[in-house]
């Protein structure tokens, strides 16, 4: 999957490296899907019959993720297992990669820039209509969940809108963001409006931090179905999502399916997969899944950058160039990326479910489409999908 993600800051001299290994190493993970009807003991007798240690158990699938010593041998052995449904690899997904410089090669590095000395609204936030919506809507009493790198909850344009969270990868630790991507995205949705740096789409929105990358931008599809477990467990309105993977794995795919039906509406970044050219399906897992709301990306002039994953997916469009928000450390940073459009809808997501709480994520989603501002190619395409999230449109539309 390529991606990107720049990060200019005063402290830091160059670019944060997303991608890598990840926390742990993926040589044995497997997702195991039992059977209807098994339950705590039933999965603790197939661990022990296989010699798998438990990395997460995952009731919201029926299933769990393991460690196997053998895995092309377990694997096998489990698909004869009678209790056994299915048996996937629990692949890898992460969060985005450095943008390449101004000589085009990837991995350059730019001077920082300071940090912001008074609020300013960064120029996606103004382009999708927030501004005028605050009037109507601000998020107030909406709860979201960026499954990310973690949230820096001490940040002065992040503390007052931080609910807590849970570490996912590390139970043992916090969810303090140790790579940034978290923090620049929960930014996007819900900086405040304070008179400070930036704010956000929906400045009194409440983000969690739902740990699920390591310090190198990178986890498991086991820990994404973890993190979609505990936001729907934890009563979360909206799951945000920027991260992906080409892998599509049906444990997964259920996951989401499940957290929908019980009334989260999940948005996920389309991917960084884009050759440029309309007609070939490059939307990443989950964004492509039905029960999530795929966002790709538009530039400062409205088009659709290269880069951005296109396809039948692709559900909505939303600024993801040039795009400053709060980075951890009490930073500022600027980034390019689907990682940033997915936070611009979810915060537009929190401003319609502040203003008529009892709308499902269908009727969400719908109201969205239908007031977007169409780009691109008359109606739905693949590369805006319904269009430019519009918020102003949206919050009005919902009254």
């Amino acid at each position: 999957m390529k991606s990107r993600f720049l990060i200019l800051l005063a402290a830091c001299s160059g670019i944060v490296c997303l991608a890598g290994v990840s926390h742990a190493q993926g040589a044995g993970r497997l997702i195991v899907t039992m059977k209807p009807g098994a339950g705590v003991e039933e999965k603790a007798a197939v661990r022990q019959a296989h010699a798998l240690a438990l990395i997460h158990d995952l009731p919201i699938v029926g299933a769990m993720a393991v460690q196997a010593a053998v895995p092309a041998k377990v694997k096998a052995a489990l698909g004869k297992d009678p209790r056994v449904l299915r048996v996937e690899d629990d692949a890898v997904v992460t969060a985005l990669n450095p943008l390449a410089d101004k000589s085009g090669k990837p991995g350059g590095k730019k001077p920082p820039p300071p940090p912001p000395p008074a609020q300013e609204v960064p120029w996606g936030i103004a382009r999708i209509g927030a501004e005028s919506a605050w009037g109507q809507s601000t998020g107030s009493g909406v709860k979201v969940a960026v499954l990310d790198t973690g949230i820096d909850g001490k940040h002065p344009d992040l503390a007052a809108n931080y609910g807590g969270g849970v570490n996912i990868i590390n139970t043992r630790k916090s969810a303090n963001d140790d790579n940034g991507h978290g923090t620049w995205c929960a930014g996007i949705v819900a900086a405040l409006n304070n008179n400070l740096g930036v704010v956000g789409v929906a400045p009194d929105a409440t983000v969690y931090a739902v740990k699920v990358l390591d310090r190198r931008g990178s986890g498991f599809i086991s820990d994404i179905i973890a993190g979609i477990q505990w936001a729907a467990a934890s009563d979360m309105n909206v799951i945000s999502m920027s991260l992906g993977t080409d892998s599509d794995v049906q444990a997964l795919r259920e996951a989401c399916d499940a957290a929908y039906a019980a009334g989260l509406l999940i948005v996920a970044a389309a991917g960084n997969d884009g050759d440029g050219t309309e007609g070939t399906d490059e939307v990443d897992y989950p964004a492509a899944y039905e029960s999530v709301c795929a966002v790709g990306a538009t530039d400062l002039d409205d088009g659709h950058p290269a880069w951005s994953s296109d396809g039948n997916s692709v559900e909505l469009a939303a600024p993801g160039v040039k795009v400053v928000s709060t980075y951890k450390g009490g930073e500022y940073g600027s980034g390019d990326g689907t990682s940033a459009a997915c936070p611009h809808v979810s915060g537009v997501v929190a401003l319609v479910l502040s203003l008529s709480p009892d709308m499902s994520p269908a009727e969400v989603r719908t109201l969205l489409e239908q007031t977007a501002e169409d780009l691109g190619s008359a109606g739905r395409d693949g590369f805006f999908g319904s269009g430019l999230v519009d918020a102003e449109a949206a919050v009005t539309g919902a009254r």
